[in-house]
């Protein structure tokens, strides 16, 4: 096994660290390392595509490759980066704002397209970098600056929406547990299609009700659980408290890369292919040379 240390940024001098002391995203960045680590995957083959908000900001502090795009946009993004080289280790990751809001749209659909990434949600149940803001998972009953009144909106449930449109890998972890969520995530990046794992973590600032021993409290870890049971699986998801832990669901199924016109006769990456020009031309209905 290759060091975690390899993932850790080669910037000389002090580094700018957006998060608040006792974030659950250090807690997440030490388990990706790990799980990184583990894997045997080096710093190169890796691609973390992200949104916007505190969790957004992962790819900042880990030495991989990066890409920061719009708010909730992280999925498309990733879904592109993987049909150019599927070599390639790709991850999007973003909040429970930034994926279950502006990008739920997003989410639905690459659970249609099932692209071969790994989606991660940092799970807080709030708005960490707009400062406290409701999220889709934030409790019924929390006050916030934006509901002073008391969340009233029933929270999305995110395990069994995907399972409800048969994502390929569903799974759900809290940070506080190191080691199974490390395994959790190589599971997930192992996986062949879209595997989405939902990370519970605290906002220490501006989630006094959702703590590290809140979590711990209204949790477990499924056992005897059998993933390839849809059903099962879904009854799972719907519980409510305590919250399962652990793999909801698999189902194996077809890539989008390997539906790709593209790929059915050559097996080339498109990023490696020489450009076409006169099929280019072609499409795009040219008349000029270019």
């Amino acid at each position: 096994m290759i060091s975690p240390m390899l993932f850790e940024p080669n910037r000389p001098g002090s580094r700018d660290v957006a998060w608040c002391p006792g974030c659950g995203n250090f807690g997440i960045r030490n388990i990706l390392k790990s799980a990184f680590a583990e894997l045997n995957l080096k710093p190169q083959d890796i691609v973390i595509i992200s949104g916007i908000g505190q969790a957004a900001k992962m790819p900042h502090y880990l030495n991989v490759n990066g890409y920061h795009t719009l708010h909730g946009r992280a999925i498309p993004i990733a879904t592109a980066v993987k049909a150019a080289n599927p070599n390639l280790t790709v991850i999007a990751e973003g909040g429970d704002g930034d994926m279950y809001a502006e990008g739920g749209n997003h989410l639905l659909h690459a659970i249609r397209r099932n692209p071969n990434i790994t989606v991660l949600i940092h799970d807080n149940q709030i708005y960490g970098l707009t400062k406290g803001q409701a999220s889709p998972t934030t409790i019924v009953g929390m006050k916030t600056p934006t509901q002073p009144w008391g969340v009233f909106e029933e929270p999305l449930n995110p395990i069994a929406l995907a399972i409800a449109l048969d994502a390929s890998f569903v799974a759900r972890t809290f940070m506080g547990y190191f080691k199974e969520s490390v395994e959790i995530i190589k599971k997930a990046i192992q996986h062949k299609g879209l595997a989405i794992v939902d990370i519970f973590h605290p906002c220490v600032s501006f989630n006094k009700v959702n703590t590290y021993e809140w979590y711990r409290e209204h949790t477990y870890w499924m056992k005897d659980h059998d993933p390839y049971d849809r059903e099962e699986a879904f009854k799972r998801a719907i519980e409510s408290d305590p919250l399962p832990l652990g793999i909801f669901y698999i189902h194996e199924k077809p890539v989008f890369e390997e539906e790709v016109a593209a790929y059915k006769k050559d097996k080339t990456p498109l990023w490696q292919r020489e450009p076409r020009l006169e099929e280019i031309r072609k499409i795009l209905g040219a008349k000029r040379a270019f």
